[in-house]
């Protein structure tokens, strides 16, 4: 959801700024117990491309030619955000009557959470980091680039032997990763254009191939990923800047959104007479993302996020 790379607005990369927003708004849209639980084949079709895209866009981000100084500094200010709320998170698991509501709640079950299985948005923070500190590891091997590929993987099957990681997922980190290492710009394996929607209607039809780890849910990510560039490049200049503004934010959306899907269910019963909750919807995911933003430039304004972001402004 939501990459943390140390990037300035002027090297970012439009594109994906574009596709991060896109893919954080469904990740909060999702989030929302009562759109999931209404919209269940959506859910399923969605689950499909948006974290595998965030994955990949991790992966091609990735720059693995740092030194161990400087990868600790970009884990540790990444952790100690994960830290904190994954930790808020499981508390209000056990206090609330979520659909991840915990029966009860050890010192123990919090470090399992805390370190090994993450609940919530942030797990993609957890395999993140893992699977930037093995490409890390891989990447100082003497050996060719295509073995440190196959290493990599290898690794990475083997934290999801470990049960630490999905190894769908991180696979998308790897792919992301070739892409980089290729030299191709992201738009030009991801080639923009509307008609990539003609075989992801087609794909899409077909409930089998609503999972992440199949061919068909690679090629619906390939082609989701390919109509989301296409539609950046027809929309207005007004949206595209706004939408640039929230893909240079996800890293705060992932955190503090959970608060505003929690508090969503206060006002739910109110919106509801809108038949087709799409109302809720766009209410919902609108006050998450802005709040989201708002908690992160209040934390700018009284100088919290040098302790918890490890930077200055946290809101790019």
């Amino acid at each position: 959801m939501a990459t943390p790379p140390n990037l300035t607005v002027s090297s970012r990369i439009p594109e994906i700024d574009y596709l991060r927003c896109v893919l954080i708004l469904l990740m909060v849209a999702f989030h929302l117990v009562y759109i999931n639980e209404t919209y269940p084949l959506a859910h399923q079709w969605v689950y499909t491309f948006h974290m595998p895209g965030f994955m990949l866009i991790s992966g091609f981000l990735s720059h693995p030619g740092k030194d161990w100084k400087k990868l600790s500094r970009k884990l540790l200010w990444v952790f100690i955000p994960y830290l904190c709320m994954e930790a808020g998170y499981v508390v209000m698991a056990r206090l609330l009557p979520i659909r991840e509501h915990l029966a009860e709640l050890t010192p123990l079950m919090l470090l399992d959470k805390l370190l090994l299985h993450p609940m919530g948005p942030y797990w993609y923070l957890h395999t993140w980091m893992l699977c930037l500190l093995a490409q890390h590891v891989v990447s100082r091997l003497p050996v060719g680039l295509f073995t440190k590929f196959i290493v990599l993987g290898l690794l990475l099957g083997g934290l999801d032997a470990c049960n630490l990681l999905s190894f769908n997922m991180a696979m998308y980190f790897l792919a992301g990763w070739v892409v980089a290492e290729s030299g191709l710009r992201l738009t030009q394996l991801f080639r923009p254009s509307w008609v990539a929607l003609l075989p992801l209607a087609v794909l899409s039809a077909d409930i089998d191939n609503l999972h992440r780890g199949t061919l068909g849910g690679v090629c619906i990510t390939y082609f989701s990923l390919c109509f989301l560039l296409f539609t950046c490049q027809v929309c207005p200049q007004s949206v595209k800047r706004v939408a640039c503004f929230v893909g240079r934010n996800t890293l705060p959306i992932l955190l503090f959104s959970p608060v505003f899907t929690f508090l969503s269910r206060l006002y739910q019963p109110w919106l509801l007479f809108e038949p087709t909750g799409m109302l809720f919807l766009v209410v919902s995911v609108a006050l998450a993302v802005a709040g989201s933003i708002g908690m992160a430039w209040l934390m700018d304004r009284i100088h919290v996020s040098p302790w918890f972001f490890g930077k200055e402004r946290a809101v790019q």
